[in-house]
């Protein structure tokens, strides 16, 4: 693969953002050791105000991935004033020019880098976390990546897009001791209908869930197309298997029927883990499953006359059983609470003594629980250890739909039990040098 040459701010041919804490300390150092021709003047906006705190005090930012919720998590972070916003990547032209169009907008200035290679953005040694949106396929080698580089993490849903990854982006993580929080702000925003009576105790013991959600992703058959000029198609594929240019094979959009990357099996897990990473994100909070692994899948065929659809269902270590469209006429009759047709859970009614209810650190959501945790230290609501329990029952029914049988999850080992077909699905094959 060939250098990406960054888009470098006009203003400093060097690359080095001005306005960023460990910038604006550097030029403090090399103004003291060098001749001062000028005076040096101290800005309010480096002192800080009543509305922004100083330089020093700010989370140096950049994003990779700028498109669709690229964007929007980059203008939450934008919108904060302890954050200092000073980088892009994004291997689309249009994406990375909007990008850095927003950031030079909010400060009134032409210093924001773009960078098409990530590797880029990461080498840099004045930023203190990314946030990260990329299609899924990439997640685990650039969340591995910013850890290693001493980046904190805010990485968009699903999390991961195999088994064997999750454990591989909790080892970095707590072995560079990064925060590295999961992007599912729905969890815990979307779902309090279902959280609160749960956690106050108000339906007993949970006994079982369901949960409709669409199924996994699909091969994509799609004819090559002539690549435009302004992206890096390589690039883009990066650990996938190579495939020609097609405008729908890596489209953003959010559909999951094609024509979108998140419907192919090479770059998603399709709605299972889409938007399956909500409602399983969702489902699982409110039970207080998030430091479980499911221990088995079960594969439910269909019925012999074609009327009931195939299902599957994961069960957990306190035998709590998540069902994946189990049909209606299966499910309990009247659920305890639920969410829309999305969600129904059922407990025991026997009421139980109530429980605080997690909440995010600092203000501003789950983006400001992220930069609170990245000035604390502490481990942020959605931690990485609990985004990969939580991704791995929706990875699991994946791999029983697949094979169309039952599994056994052994935790401690991370693979299925006695079962060589099913572990060769705990991970893809990935081109050179995208490999973990």
């Amino acid at each position: 693969m060939g250098h990406h040459t960054p888009v470098r701010p006009a203003s400093d041919p060097k690359g080095q953002t001005t306005g960023t804490r460990r910038g604006f300390l550097k030029g403090i150092g090399a103004a003291a050791g060098g001749t001062i021709v000028a005076p040096y003047v101290i800005t309010s906006t480096a002192l800080g105000n009543a509305s922004t705190p100083p330089a020093s005090d700010r989370i140096v930012m950049g994003g990779i991935g700028i498109g669709n919720m690229g964007s929007g998590d980059q203008n939450a972070f934008l919108g904060r004033s302890d954050v200092q916003y000073v980088a892009v990547c994004d291997v689309r032209k249009k994406w990375r020019d909007d990008g850095k169009g927003r950031v030079d907008g909010k400060y009134g200035n032409g210093d924001c880098a773009a960078y098409v290679d990530f590797r880029e953005l990461l080498a840099r040694d004045d930023l203190d976390a990314v946030h990260i949106a990329t299609p899924d396929h990439w997640h685990a080698i650039m969340t591995i990546a910013a850890c290693r580089s001493g980046k904190d993490v805010y990485l968009q849903k699903p999390e991961t897009l195999t088994l064997r990854e999750g454990p591989l982006m909790v080892a970095a993580a707590r072995r560079y001791g990064r925060v590295v929080s999961g992007g599912s702000q729905r969890v815990l925003e979307d779902y309090r209908d279902i959280v609160h009576p749960c956690w106050a105790g108000e339906i007993g013991a949970i006994q079982s869930v369901d949960i409709s959600v669409g199924g996994p992703s699909q091969p994509c058959y799609l004819p090559a197309q002539e690549t435009p000029t302004d992206i890096d198609w390589d690039l883009w594929l990066g650990p996938a298997p190579w495939e020609p240019y097609n405008s729908g094979r890596c489209d953003g959009n959010f559909g999951t029927g094609g024509n979108s990357w998140r419907s192919y099996i090479d770059y998603s897990g399709g709605s299972l883990t889409d938007w399956g990473a909500h409602h399983f994100g969702g489902t699982i909070f409110a039970t207080d499953l998030r430091e479980l692994q499911p221990v088995k899948a079960t594969y439910h065929p269909a019925s012999a006359d074609g009327k009931q659809a195939a299902y599957a269902s994961v069960t957990y270590p306190n035998n709590v059983t998540i069902y994946h469209n189990r049909p209606n006429e299966l499910r309990p009759a009247t659920p305890s609470v639920a969410h829309g047709g999305s969600i129904q859970i059922t407990g025991d009614g026997r009421a139980r003594e109530a429980k605080p209810v997690p909440v995010y650190k600092g203000t501003g959501g789950i983006y400001g629980d992220f930069i609170e945790c990245v000035k604390t230290r502490e481990r942020p609501f959605r931690d990485i250890e609990l985004a990969v329990n939580t991704m791995t029952g929706p990875h699991m029914i994946g791999i029983a739909y697949r094979l169309q049988r039952s599994l056994n999850w052994d935790v401690a080992a991370q693979q299925f039990t006695g079962d060589a077909e099913a572990n060769r699905l705990l991970d893809r094959a990935r081109r050179e040098p995208w490999i973990l």
